[in-house]
């Protein structure tokens, strides 16, 4: 299976697709602070999904996963 086709790969997009144009709409104040954060943070999360899919042990693919969910609940909170 191609890492595009994963349904978590293809949430983690649509997510981070999504951050990035709301936060286009927040205060030209947050830009260096929030924005920066949320949009850093979420496309953390693709990127981790895709470096661990890429890793050849389950111990080392198991870890970015682990990442991309600290990623997750950051861009959450």
């Amino acid at each position: 299976m191609k890492l595009e086709e994963l349904t978590v790969y293809k949430i983690s997009c649509y997510a981070r697709n999504e951050i990035f144009h709301a936060t286009r709409k927040f205060p030209k104040t947050e830009l260096y602070t929030l924005t920066d954060q949320l949009v850093r943070s979420s496309r953390s999360i693709s990127s981790n999904i895709a470096e661990g899919y890429g890793r050849f042990g389950k111990q080392d693919t198991l870890r970015f996963l682990y990442i991309a969910r600290g990623s997750l609940f950051e861009s959450m909170d």
